[in-house]
């Protein structure tokens, strides 16, 4: 009987997968056979402002598309085990510095404000999937908050427990708590006017998760009708770990 349900289940989460993907897949590959459609038998008709707001469209759609690419990659690695972390002991502030002028590029209209606290511990991880990390909260904080919005970022230490927290907080409409439990799930998306109008494919949390845990670390979120606030809390690094590398499947 178990094994019978675990069957059914597996079957159900690959025909979900299968029909989510297949969605993703459609909605911005229609989307850019229909204005390139466009542009080839009508150029001459339209004007130079349409000719570029539909080349936008198919740039953005484009994007939408790869980001989407990259992100089952990413899970696929995950999940096959055999991505390789290269572990370096670092000082976290220059790589929160540059993730947020990166998200700031893209968001012209919103306020970033980074509080850094001091003297604070070094930690050990992949930087590259420690950037990752940060890029998809400050990004989610970015997108599903409205314009003229304040960004947070805050670093701090843990002193009892030796940790460094990580917190990013945004002024959006805030999560349901009944959807708290599931916003890490993969495909998952929070249903609201604001999430509606925003494109996603629901793996950005799933991956930030994943890779968070798989470093060792933890991350929480907590939400209001005032915002959202995620928090990711990784282990001081031990003198030991000063100076080295590590590698790790």
């Amino acid at each position: 009987m178990f094994m019978t349900e675990t069957k059914e289940n597996l079957e159900q989460a690959h025909l979900d997968f299968i029909s989510t993907v297949s969605h993703e897949l459609r909605t911005p590959l229609t989307s850019i056979r229909g204005f390139a459609d466009t542009l080839l038998t009508s150029y001459d008709r339209l004007t130079p402002e349409q000719r570029e707001k539909f080349l936008l469209i198919i740039k953005e759609q484009s994007n939408r598309l790869i980001n989407l690419v990259e992100n089952l990659l990413t899970v696929s690695k995950m999940q096959s085990e055999k991505e390789l972390m290269v572990y370096k002991t670092i000082d976290a502030v220059p790589i929160v510095d540059c993730a947020v002028q990166m998200v700031k590029n893209q968001y012209k209209t919103h306020k970033y404000v980074c509080n850094y606290g001091k003297n604070l511990p070094k930690i050990l991880v992949d930087t590259d999937k420690f950037q990752q990390i940060l890029l998809n909260l400050i990004d989610n904080a970015s997108k599903y908050s409205d314009e003229n919005t304040t960004v947070t970022v805050d670093l701090s230490q843990n002193y009892n427990e030796n940790t460094l927290i990580i917190s990013v907080k945004d002024e959006g409409i805030g999560i349901k708590q009944e959807d708290l439990s599931r916003i890490f799930n993969k495909f998952s998306r929070v249903d609201s006017p604001l999430t509606r109008k925003i494109q996603g494919n629901g793996l950005g949390l799933y991956i930030t998760k994943t890779l968070v845990e798989k470093m060792g670390g933890n991350i929480t979120v907590e939400s209001s009708s005032k915002g959202s606030e995620f928090k990711v809390i990784f282990k001081a690094a031990t003198p030991e770990d000063n100076g080295k590398n590590k590698i790790k499947e």
